[in-house]
């Protein structure tokens, strides 16, 4: 079943208040933003792991990249605590499960077929640039190429932040929050932007920081 898979609309998700739903594997729960049901299942969801469990073995054709929100996520390549940013392109195989449980932010079949780059790095252990151009921002770059750029963001408390997106953009709320129109976004809440939009938004009065991904809905 399709999920917000009309890319041409903007789509306003709190992830915190969506029901979780059984997976096909015991212990582990989903939470649904965006699904595309074609041959790859493009898809954008929170799984939580409960402890001890665990998927079986699987490669990832289409690739996978996931942000580790709570508890220690661990599969063939280690053990990811909280912070952690992961792209597993495709062909990678991993059996991915928790001995503690954890809650993760995943995206599935959004690779290029032909990307084979691991990243692997953690928000608590990067340094931030403040761009010239940004006032009240610093950026923690993950990863970027002709086809999409993703990084962490720390918004200064009340600062306004705009952002183009030609190609389009998502972002996702991992401390803080911010106002955008009249949508107001806590931690997991999600917002993605269809190509040729722009955002202005007011980080909260305590700062935000958010994973944001641009540039990768061109064609979709």
């Amino acid at each position: 079943m399709d999920v917000n898979a009309d890319f041409s609309k903007r789509v306003v998700m709190h992830g915190s208040s969506l029901p979780w739903e059984e997976s096909p594997m015991p212990g582990v729960h989903r939470r649904r933003l965006d699904r595309v049901d074609a041959e790859q299942d493009r898809v954008t969801t929170i799984v939580r792991y409960a402890p001890g469990s665990q998927f079986s073995s699987h490669v990832h054709t289409g690739g996978e990249e996931f942000i580790v929100l709570e508890g220690v996520f661990e599969d063939d390549y280690g053990d990811w605590p909280a912070g952690s940013y992961i792209r597993n392109p495709p062909s990678s195989k991993h059996t991915p499960g928790s001995k503690d449980g954890c809650t993760i932010l995943v995206k599935l079949c959004q690779f290029q077929p032909d990307d084979r780059t691991f990243v692997h790095a953690n928000r608590y252990k990067l340094g931030a640039v403040s761009p010239h151009n940004r006032s009240g921002v610093r950026v923690s770059p993950l990863y970027r190429d002709e086809f999409e750029e993703v990084s962490f963001e720390y918004w200064e408390p009340g600062a306004t932040i705009n952002i183009d997106a030609p190609g389009g953009l998502e972002i996702f709320v991992l401390e803080g929050g911010f106002q955008q129109d009249s949508d107001t976004f806590t931690q997991y809440s999600w917002l993605r932007m269809p190509v040729g939009s722009s955002l202005t938004a007011q980080a909260s009065d305590t700062g935000t920081t958010v994973w944001v991904k641009s540039n990768h809905l061109i064609g979709l």
